[in-house]
């Protein structure tokens, strides 16, 4: 494992880690998009169904799970302990807009026509797009608390990592996959406003606000 792809994983949990903190300790999931978060479980379950069938490491594994189980318990905070909490109404992007083109893109576009493996190709694409309903619900109430930008800069650190680290590994394994690469590279796009305000206002102790 290199450097990229370690730093990559460890943001990525930070995220959840940072997400899951502000829930429980504020009590409230106050300008969390519940929708993001069951296309993240929707995305960690259908990518990590190998679970059952094949090991690769215990790290590899423990990450599995932390994911999944960090997925739901997020999705059950939202919808069910803290639904008080929850902003339906801002909540509104309309996530069968991505699900039913991103499963039909799986099963057209894939590395091997098998039910594993369009599953899998469907985690990638889903998980490309599945912050939008976040950055869609920030965009609609115009601004954003600290700590949710917090969770979305790792967030999107991650995925900046993990470019990185498929340059790596080209470079250094000739490994090559074109459909993660491309999901990355769109995902990564697509948090690159995010970036720049969160440099130029969040770092400098600004609170974070968006146009409508």
């Amino acid at each position: 494992m290199n450097i990229f792809r370690l730093t990559g994983d460890l943001s990525h949990l930070a995220a959840i880690i940072i997400l899951l903190l502000k829930i429980w300790k504020s009590r409230s999931c106050a300008g969390i998009s519940g929708k993001s978060q069951i296309l993240f479980a929707i995305v960690f379950t259908t990518r990590y169904l190998d679970l059952l069938s094949t090991f690769i490491s215990l790290y590899n594994s423990c990450m599995k799970v932390i994911y999944i189980g960090c997925a739901y318990a997020t999705v059950y905070m939202i919808y069910m302990k803290f639904r008080a909490t929850y902003d339906g109404n801002h909540d509104s992007f309309r996530v069968e807009f991505l699900v039913v083109p991103v499963g039909g893109l799986a099963v057209l576009i894939n590395h091997d026509f098998s039910f594993m493996e369009i599953l899998w190709t469907f985690s990638i694409y889903l998980e490309s797009v599945a912050i939008l309903p976040q950055l869609f619900m920030i965009s609609k109430t115009g601004e954003a608390e600290t700590i949710t930008t917090h969770y979305l800069f790792c967030l999107g650190l991650y995925r900046a990592l993990y470019i990185f680290n498929w340059v790596w590994r080209f470079y250094f394994e000739g490994f090559f996959d074109l459909i993660a690469i491309v999901a990355g590279v769109v995902q990564t796009i697509l948090y690159c406003d995010f970036f720049y305000l969160y440099v130029t206002k969040v770092l400098k102790g600004k609170k974070l606000s968006l146009p409508a």
